[in-house]
């Protein structure tokens, strides 16, 4: 059995005749990069004219696998085969390469093959660009070698891959609704526990010592530990710390205007994150912020900035963030609506017990989500070394249950 380039096997990035043939006013599937998710979780719900979507994206038809190029989206094996399209013809965004196959190579067989641990190492070497806007090539893709067995042996790996992925899917899928529901457990705690202890509601503007504002619009290429850290949105994650693997500094001339104090608020006001919130603190060491986040300097005599972070946890504030929310291309919340949300007031000798209370509240919670998160990890490292394992012929499908694919993780 030989290794066979892609580019003899499938067509990269091909032109879309059926999408040619469309008139103006005809809609099409729309898939933006936030819709093309891993473990087949696909949302092809968004429509397009073929006029809005003439020029400036890519195109791609039914039975076409798309490969993000992008990082960090190609290494989290974004990758899908495509089904089910309006008409049969789709188009989205510009960080998609199409792939599509051609009659010696089975399109699910194609799709295991570049979901497998080495194409999406092998990827992530052949990178180009500035960090954090790294993509991957289509020469990657055209001089890829694929180990290629029958078509018979490809259908029976592809059924096989199909059979024991759904069931690691099926488990994920269970563990994220876990988390989902601590998550809003979590938040509904949260609430009510600021309702009991708030005497009435301000807005966040009077408990500023000046008005909200914009951080640097600076790039952010660097990578120096003694310049004051950037922060970006990309830098914030989910339980209020910052990621030391997107770490960048600025250097101290242009950070000095947007430097941070211990317990500014910084939010995010535009994108698929808008609304979330992160707390700096000193220990974090000198950092400036970027330009897609605005900073709250609260005074600190009136209200300790971890309870309005707290607060910016529950429905309540997320409901405030939604009806404040510009509709434009993407997203948007400005300084002034984030200055003119409405947070729960709490007298001063009550706020040290509050945060107390809270801290270890969500600290018991997040450790239940952590787990479940944990769980999420391995069965992806499971499903991946089950692609990789298949695909390379480590083992003969036809003799083997998958069960390796699952040993020792429980059902949910």
């Amino acid at each position: 059995m030989s290794d066979v380039r892609l580019r003899h096997l499938a067509r990269i990035n091909p032109p879309t005749p059926a999408f040619d043939r469309l008139a103006d006013h005809d809609e099409l599937t729309f898939v933006p990069m936030e819709a093309v998710w891993p473990d087949s979780r696909l949302d092809l719900s968004r429509r397009r004219t073929k006029s809005a979507v003439a020029t400036g994206y890519t195109r791609f038809q039914d039975g076409d696998v798309l490969v993000p190029k992008i990082t960090p989206t190609f290494e989290a094996g974004r990758s899908v085969l495509i089904q089910g399209l309006l008409g049969g013809v789709g188009a989205g965004t510009t960080e998609l390469h199409v792939v599509r196959p051609g009659p010696d190579i089975d399109p699910r067989f194609l799709l295991y093959a570049v979901n497998t641990h080495t194409f999406l190492r092998l990827g992530a070497s052949e990178m180009y660009g500035v960090a954090g806007q790294q993509r991957v090539p289509d020469s990657f893709l055209r001089d890829l070698r694929v180990r290629l067995p029958s078509l018979p042996e490809q259908r029976r790996i592809a059924d096989f891959l199909d059979a024991e992925t759904a069931h690691i899917d099926r488990l994920a899928a269970a563990q994220r609704r876990l988390a989902e529901k601590l998550r809003e457990r979590e938040a509904l705690a949260v609430e009510h526990h600021l309702s009991r202890v708030s005497s009435h509601r301000v807005r966040l503007k009077n408990v500023l010592l000046a008005p909200p504002s914009y951080g640097a619009n600076e790039s952010a290429e660097h990578d120096r530990r003694d310049w004051p850290r950037y922060i970006r949105t990309t830098d914030i994650a989910e339980d209020g710390s910052l990621r030391e693997s997107t770490f960048a500094s600025l250097p101290p001339e242009a950070a000095r205007k947007y430097m941070m104090d211990d317990g500014d608020l910084l939010f995010v006001r535009s994108g698929a994150t808008v609304g979330k919130s992160f707390v700096y603190e000193a220990r974090f060491g000198p950092a400036a912020h970027a330009g897609y986040l605005i900073r709250a300097r609260v005074d600190s005599s009136l209200m300790h900035s971890r309870l309005v972070w707290y607060f910016c946890q529950t429905r309540n504030y997320w409901q405030q963030v939604s009806e404040g929310t510009i509709q434009a291309t993407i997203q948007n919340v400005n300084a002034e609506k984030y200055g003119n949300l409405l947070i729960p007031m709490i007298s001063r000798d009550r706020q040290g017990p509050t945060l107390t209370a809270l801290d270890r509240m969500v600290t018991k919670s997040r450790t239940l989500r952590r787990a479940a998160g944990r769980m999420l990890d391995l069965l992806a490292e499971r499903r991946q070394a089950l692609i990789t394992a298949a695909v390379s012929g480590r083992f003969d499908v036809s003799t083997t249950g998958g069960r390796n694919a699952t040993d020792g993780v429980p059902t949910p």
